[in-house]
């Protein structure tokens, strides 16, 4: 009976290698897809210490890959050793990933205060050209989001591109996609996004430290099955002599 139970608990423990090599790959791309993310947003939230849940991410998944490994070896060629490597590994691995959960929690609550304060700046250096930085970010946004200024349209008005180029208009960038020759022009306020960027953009990158902080709690739930699989097989081979026995081929004296 003993026995059927170590054997249940190394099955799913060579299931669970498996998954933590498909987890490595899970948590490279979402590591990376942060990263991406923010590169399109970076003037709208300058503080790159939010990046550091997604580095965390992309080393754990790297680790991973070495962890399943070893998990593997160690599972199949009964290695007392190596098995207890792996678990203190896996503890690592778990302990790091709760401080992604948290540090994500912290920098998510930061982020509207953080948009609030770069948003205004970014809109104010618009110079309506693809050379400036901070107008290709602003039109790529509103392209993206389908919005238009700050908190709506009319926020145009106060900024320097609008005072200096005196056309009445928004950039095109504003226009509704569904609308053909439209000039940007606020005569014509219904071929205009009504909605402003600021909100779409908070929620936008909390909804991408939702992605890291998730990933991370559901990895970390793995981890400990895990860690529980590897303890059994550990505890019974240290505790069952006939499993000993039968593990090194001996018999009874």
């Amino acid at each position: 009976m003993g026995q059927c139970g170590v054997t249940s608990s190394k099955t799913v423990l060579v299931f669970l290698n498996l998954i933590f090599w498909a987890a490595a790959g899970i948590l490279c791309y979402v590591g990376a897809y942060v990263f991406i993310t923010y590169d399109d947003y970076d003037h709208f939230f300058e503080d790159v210490y939010t990046l550091i849940p997604a580095v965390i991410i992309i080393a754990v998944g790297a680790l991973l890959f070495i962890i399943g490994l070893i998990g593997c070896c160690a599972t199949v060629r009964e290695s007392r050793c190596g098995l207890a490597a792996f678990v203190v590994i896996l503890l690592l691995v778990f302990v790091t990933e709760v401080v992604v959960v948290v540090l994500g929690y912290i920098y998510r609550a930061k982020v509207e205060d953080e948009v609030d304060r770069s948003i205004h700046k970014v809109y104010n250096e618009y110079n309506g050209t693809n050379t400036d930085a901070p107008s290709r970010a602003i039109d790529y946004v509103q392209r993206q989001l389908y919005c238009c200024g700050i908190h709506n349209y009319s926020d145009w008005r106060n900024t320097r591109w609008f005072k200096e180029s005196r056309n009445n208009s928004v950039p095109v960038s504003c226009c509704k996609s569904s609308v053909s020759n439209c000039s940007g022009s606020l005569s014509r306020p219904g071929d205009l996004y009504q909605e402003g960027c600021e909100a779409l953009v908070v929620k936008k990158l909390k909804q991408i430290m939702m992605y890291v902080i998730w990933a991370a709690l559901t990895f970390a739930a793995i981890q400990m099955l895990g860690m529980l699989c590897a303890c059994v097989v550990l505890c019974r081979r240290s505790r069952d002599p006939a499993y000993e026995l039968l593990i090194t081929g001996g018999t009874y004296a």
